[in-house]
């Protein structure tokens, strides 16, 4: 897995395989009324999100890394930079993990993706073939 495509697509919510189309319907993480909906296929390559029931299971491992990595962050900064006392610490690093939760929610799912489905350059281009054909027909 290269870093950079992961990156791309979890970043602008797009489809690990085409970095085209979108995987949740909703672009805004924090929109909560749709914040768990995901289309079930691509609309460009028509790679299906999930593989299985129950497919993002593993995301929950993914998203307690994450969520530990933010946890990791903000406590080196408090021993390096900022020596709060440790209510003031505690309040904000809750507070912290409880506004990024809708991001660390998305991203979890877009890295477990990633982690089974590669990104193709190909399908850019038999997309684009695709696109030129039906414009010109």
């Amino acid at each position: 897995m290269k870093i950079g495509e992961t990156i791309y697509s979890m970043i602008l919510n797009r489809c690990p395989r085409c970095h085209q189309g979108h995987v949740f319907k909703s672009q805004n993480p924090y929109d909560l009324k749709r914040m768990f909906e995901l289309h079930e296929n691509c609309d460009c390559c028509g790679l299906k999100y999930t593989k299985e029931p129950s497919f993002f299971y593993g995301a929950m491992y993914v998203s307690y890394a994450l969520a530990s990595g933010w946890f990791l962050l903000w406590f080196a900064l408090q021993n390096y930079v900022l020596n709060w006392d440790l209510l003031a610490f505690a309040l904000f690093v809750t507070g912290t993990i409880i506004l990024l939760s809708p991001l660390n929610l998305r991203w979890s799912r877009l890295i477990w993706l990633n982690f089974f489905f590669k990104y193709n350059k190909n399908y850019n281009s038999k997309i684009n073939q695709k696109l030129s054909y039906d414009k010109h027909n």
